[in-house]
């Protein structure tokens, strides 16, 4: 349909809607997945996404064709989620590793590492017994906090944070040591 990052920034910028559109269409999922793994909230991360792409659509005429629209987006959602949580959240020390973490990520431009990184972690789900896979994604994927779940599927919170304790286990045992400290980030 766009020919390159060029023709479809332009288009942008002539506010061509079919152009947004199919931004939309292309990383609106990938952006998802991306902010659930900040936010482990997806109600939290659709606002995020949101945000980003209204911001998006206002801001047009700045883009810097250039400048990988991709990168801007991914960019773009880890901005909104660290002003996001600086706002409603104190900084603790752990929370300052996270952030920095996550900004090596962002600033590197290392976003198809990241999603790959993600989409082995969610390909390794498959090895967990099926109680342990359901908690896992509704934690990860859907961003439920414990309680949440354990309400959801009618188990106790104890049982809920075993079967994440267990994923947690067999994913790191699985996976190896590269995948480690990605998981780490995921279950901050």
């Amino acid at each position: 349909m766009y020919k390159d990052n060029y023709d479809l920034i332009e288009s942008l910028k002539n506010g061509e809607e079919s152009a947004y559109s199919y931004l939309l269409r292309l990383y609106h999922k990938q952006l998802l997945v991306y902010v659930i793994t900040l936010t482990h909230n997806r109600n939290l991360a659709e606002d995020i996404i949101q945000n980003v792409f209204l911001k998006l659509w206002e801001y047009r005429n700045r883009l810097n064709p250039d400048y990988s629209i991709k990168n801007f987006l991914y960019r773009s959602c880890y901005n909104e989620f660290v002003n996001n949580y600086k706002k409603n959240k104190g900084i603790t020390y752990f929370d300052k590793v996270f952030l920095e973490t996550t900004e090596a990520v962002a600033l590197n431009n290392d976003f198809g590492v990241l999603e790959r990184k993600m989409e082995i972690v969610f390909k390794g789900v498959s090895l967990l017994p099926d109680k342990c896979a359901e908690v896992f994604l509704l934690s990860k994927r859907e961003g439920l906090t414990n309680v949440e779940i354990a309400d959801y599927l009618h188990i106790s919170l104890k049982t809920v944070e075993g079967h994440l304790t267990k994923a947690y286990s067999i994913l790191r045992e699985r996976l190896g040591a590269k995948i480690e400290s990605f998981l780490l980030l995921l279950f901050q």
